[in-house]
């Protein structure tokens, strides 16, 4: 029988939490295998709006942030389904830049330090028996002391493995679809938007080389109902918020065709499935409406990297580590994930959103519990 070359961490996904976390085991000098299904540079369905919480953390990684003259963002300001703005502070803050740049940069990055990366790699199965894993993706098979799941909001394993979310009945925390497109728009640099429309919402913030994204969410109905053409439920939907419209009329598209995602789910998920440990989306979903997904992916990185460094110099067992993991990252982000959860219910109502923000606008503290409670400290 063929012998598979060895690693100590194999990683399956190469988004932020994947090359994250590879950085930090080869700079332990681990021997470290990540495998990626696309091609670098690509671009990725996602808000590119990143908390404050991490600019420490991107920088020992090696990221040359201050560099990169990027947008700080200080102000959300959100609208009802009907238009009518409300302004809010943010206290820690945060920046944008493209998902094209940064997975690019920690790409490169991972290379120069000595990570083994496939590109061009879908991973079919990942199977665990006598204290190793067996990796097979499309190019090579490979063992490995360590497996990560690094590899997003769904995935084929998540099927293979019939994991929860996949079997849930589409409800209000399931079944949305994600559109991504890079403009020009004149609006200030230090703010970030979000309008409401009915089902869903759209944000839009600076990144990098004064373009913005614009990114928004829905349900896969709302896109049925317009006969699963997105420019006309865009039409249809999304320009009965009058800035929306304003803004899809007169901002300059660079993408000839959206980024699109589908079946999106904030259901709750494992953070360790047949003995893998679950970083980033994979691990859980926080919404989008405040908080930021990024910033908990890049963390439960260095969470992960902790409990698999202790395992690896023999200092914790493996139901040590993936016990010590599941804790650390529940203590770490269920408290996100639930304010998140929740707001999200409030929001793409045209009664509920306008109360709601209303309330948060008379009320600056409650404001504040909930933007504090969905953002994160420094890591």
């Amino acid at each position: 029988m063929k012998e598979h070359k060895r690693y100590d961490i194999a990683i399956i996904g190469g988004g932020l939490a994947g090359l994250c976390l590879a950085i930090q085991c080869v700079e332990k000098h681990y021997n470290v295998i990540l495998f990626e299904k696309e091609e670098y540079p690509f671009h990725k369905v996602c808000g590119e709006y990143i908390s404050l919480e991490s600019w420490d953390f991107l920088q020992t990684l090696g990221v040359p942030l201050p560099e990169l003259n990027l947008p700080i963002i200080k102000t959300l300001q959100v609208t009802d389904a009907k238009g009518e703005a409300y302004t809010f502070n943010l206290p820690l803050g945060g920046f944008g830049v493209s998902r094209f740049s940064l997975d690019s940069l920690l790409y490169h990055i991972a290379l120069t330090k000595g990570v083994e990366i496939c590109t061009n790699s879908k991973v079919n199965s990942i199977e665990y028996n006598n204290e190793e894993f067996t990796i097979c993706s499309l190019k090579k098979t490979v063992r490995a002391k360590v497996a990560a799941g690094t590899f997003g909001k769904r995935s084929n394993l998540d099927i293979k493995w019939n994991r929860t979310f996949t079997r849930q009945k589409p409800n209000s925390l399931n079944n949305y679809i994600g559109i991504k497109y890079h403009v020009r728009y004149n609006h200030p640099t230090d703010h970030i938007y979000l309008h409401n429309f009915y089902k869903g919402y759209c944000g839009i913030s600076k990144i990098e080389e004064d373009k913005s994204c614009l990114c928004y969410l829905t349900t896969a109905q709302n896109l049925k109902n317009c006969g699963n053409s997105v420019s006309e439920m865009e039409r249809q939907v999304l320009y009965k918020n009058p800035l929306l419209k304003e803004i899809f009329d007169s901002a300059e598209f660079l993408y000839e065709e959206p980024l699109a995602i589908s079946q999106i789910s904030f259901d709750k998920k494992l953070q360790v499935e047949n003995h893998v440990l679950m970083l980033g989306d994979a691990a859980g979903m926080i919404s989008p409406l405040c908080g930021n997904g990024m910033s908990m992916a890049m963390h439960s990185a260095k969470l992960a990297f902790e409990k698999i460094h202790l395992f690896l110099i023999n200092s914790i067992s493996r139901r040590q580590m993936e016990k010590d993991y599941s804790e650390t990252w529940k203590r770490h982000f269920f408290k996100r994930l639930w304010m998140g959860r929740n707001v999200q219910k409030l929001f793409g109502g045209e009664v509920s959103t306008s109360l709601f923000l209303k309330s948060m606008h008379s009320f600056p503290l409650l404001s504040s519990l909930v933007i504090r409670s969905t953002h994160g400290q420094p890591f």
